[in-house]
């Protein structure tokens, strides 16, 4: 039998291309294309009895597939088997069977799923491969809001003429509604000014939840390495603040396999735990030691890693990085400047002991190092060695620069420059909003301090340490850990 089962004058027409040099001969799908005059079409398409129709089919080399010889006669016949099918879906109570073109596709993003007894229809989906398939209980997006929209109750629970509901026309026009929302508002905040507890818990929620004007994003603590990684994961420190992070967690009603208690989007679905308001409501219950403890987690997660706030928050509070911190394998390794070395075995080891090595390799001082470290060998053991860059405040080994903490500090502490004026801010980010805000602050001042446009607003000195009501007595300050452990 000849290849592919084709006559044999076609192979001779098309071995006659092949000797012509004027010629073109196609190949590949495009000579599959050719030998079956357009597109081939598989017989497994098909929706009538093949056998019984008498067409030819032509097997593919290994015989698995199957494809009809002459599409016309092909067409012919499931044109005819498509549109019985059409009608035996209207007879079966479909609105309609809508038969699509090889050239008109069925994008289901168009489409709304609808059933037979509200008017679906069903489509019949033709493709030019000759498969055929059918898409049952449908209509276009604009026709399913449209029968939605007549299904709702006019504000006097009547229809219009022709059956369908009237559209609901709302109590409030857009510009009243805006109105009022700007009014109330306006109120609130004003009212707030004298409520600094409650202006505290909603701060937090905020912080936790986030809205629409407020996005707080979570510190991601990430690393190319994954020993750095690693290190801090396991650390004594991440493992006091996660302790934290889960009783916060559960001071909230939070799930407690949630990765942070802060990093909400805002749009979280009314009544869910990330919902704003039920989360305000939850905070406005907690006295004010367990609010400043959530408070605390939360500044935690989103205190950025490398920034002047690190430097300023440890310089102020006085972070003991040696009750925190010691030097592992992944910190040594990523030691890589031979000069920082010898430096950091005279911290550990003593002057002496660095000059003996002063020639010896990075490999010889990092063991010397991880020696006295460790103990090991005799050596006399160095407790709470923390190097320069990672204490508060830190400082450099070299006068060639480039040390972040050190950069970071400089920025936290950096002098104000007295002399400038605000013109020479100019080009700043922020600049022309930081000069409005000014001018507005000294004219507010200006008009006497606390003083409110009814006259009748004095900020209360203790109004830190109002409780609000339902809410337990403040506490002097105590370890945090304490209070949460409580």
């Amino acid at each position: 039998m000849p290849y592919g089962g084709r006559p044999p004058q076609q192979q001779k027409a098309w071995l006659a291309l092949i000797d012509d040099p004027d010629a073109y001969a196609p190949r590949g799908y495009q000579l599959k294309a050719w030998l079956f005059g357009g597109q081939s079409v598989a017989a497994d398409h098909a929706l009538f009895d093949v056998e019984a129709s008498g067409l030819a089919t032509i097997a593919d080399l290994f015989g698995e597939d199957a494809y009809f010889a002459e599409t016309g006669a092909f067409w012919d016949l499931q044109n005819a088997a498509i549109e019985a099918k059409r009608v035996a879906f209207i007879e079966a109570g479909w609105a309609d069977a809508v038969i699509l073109s090889p050239e008109t596709h069925f994008h289901s993003w168009e489409y709304e799923k609808t059933p037979k007894r509200k008017g679906g229809r069903v489509y019949i989906d033709v493709r030019a491969s000759g498969e055929v398939v059918f898409h049952e209980g449908y209509l276009t997006c604009k026709e399913a809001a449209r029968l939605a929209k007549a299904g709702g109750a006019n504000a006097d629970g009547g229809t219009n003429g022709d059956g369908a509901s009237k559209a609901v026309r709302p109590e409030l026009t857009s510009t009243t509604q805006t109105y009022i929302d700007l009014h109330r508002h306006a109120a609130v905040r004003a009212e707030l000014l004298g409520r600094s507890g409650i202006a505290l818990r909603l701060m937090v929620a905020h912080a936790i939840a986030g809205s629409p004007l407020w996005r707080i994003v979570v510190e991601p603590q990430s690393s190319r390495n994954d020993a750095a990684k690693e290190s801090v994961d396991e650390s004594r420190a991440e493992a006091v603040f996660d302790a934290a992070r889960r009783a916060v967690l559960t001071i909230l009603d939070l799930p407690d396999d949630e990765p942070a208690v802060a990093g909400g989007t805002g749009y979280g679905m009314c009544g869910s735990h990330r919902d704003l308001c039920k989360l305000f409501a939850r905070l406005v219950e907690l006295p004010d030691p367990m609010v400043m403890d959530v408070l605390t987690v939360v500044i935690g997660e989103t205190l950025a890693t490398g920034s002047a706030a690190v430097e300023a928050v440890g310089l102020e509070i006085g972070v003991p990085m040696a009750d925190w911190w010691q030097a592992d394998e992944a910190f040594l390794d990523s030691l890589r400047d031979r000069e920082v070395l010898l430096a950091m075995v005279a911290e550990v080891a003593g002057d002496m002991v660095a000059s003996a090595n002063a020639k010896e390799k990075g490999k010889t001082l990092k063991g010397i190092i991880r020696d006295h470290l460790a103990g090991n060998g005799g050596r006399e053991k160095r407790e709470g060695w923390v190097p320069r860059w990672m204490a508060f405040p830190p400082a450099a080994y070299t006068s060639r620069g480039g040390v972040g903490t050190v950069e970071a500090h400089a920025r936290a502490f950096a002098a104000p420059d007295e002399d400038a004026k605000p013109d020479e801010l100019a080009g700043e980010p922020g600049a022309d909003l930081a000069r409005e805000m000014a001018e507005e602050l000294d004219g507010v001042l200006a008009k006497g301090e606390g003083e409110s446009p009814q006259g009748d607003f004095v900020p209360d000195p203790g109004a830190e340490r109002r409780v609000e009501p339902g809410a337990e007595p403040s506490s002097e300050a105590g370890g945090e850990s304490d209070r949460l452990a409580a």
